[in-house]
C-alpha cells in the first residue's frame, strides 16, 4: 500500500487535478478518502493541505476557481465558492 503520507499526497493531487476538470465532486471524495487515511493512521493532514480544503463542504480550494482569497491587516480570507464558508488565517 504504501506510506500514509504518501497516500495523502497523492490524493490531493488528485483532487487537484480535478478541480482544474471542473469535477467537484470527484475532488471531495480524495479529500474525504486523505482525511480518513490521516485519522485511521493518527498522522493528521499536514497544514498546507488542511488550508487549500474547506472544512464545511471538503472541496480543493483553488484561488480564482473554487475559492475567493482576499488579504486583511494581519491575516488571509479565503471563501469558498461552493459553500460559502470563511476561513481566516492570521500572517506576519
Amino acid at each position: 500500500m504504501g506510506v500514509p503520507s504518501e497516500r495523502i499526497d497523492r490524493l490531493f493531487a488528485l483532487a487537484c487535478e480535478a478541480v482544474v476538470d471542473d469535477e467537484y465532486d470527484r475532488a471531495r471524495e480524495y479529500v474525504a478518502l486523505a482525511r480518513r487515511i490521516a485519522e485511521r493512521n493518527r498522522s493528521g493532514v499536514p497544514a498546507e493541505f488542511s488550508r487549500k480544503t474547506c472544512d464545511d463542504c471538503g472541496v480543493y480550494l483553488r484561488p480564482g476557481k473554487t475559492s475567493r482569497v482576499r488579504l486583511r491587516p494581519g491575516r488571509v480570507v479565503v471563501r469558498c465558492r461552493e459553500c460559502g464558508s470563511t476561513a481566516r488565517y492570521p500572517f506576519d
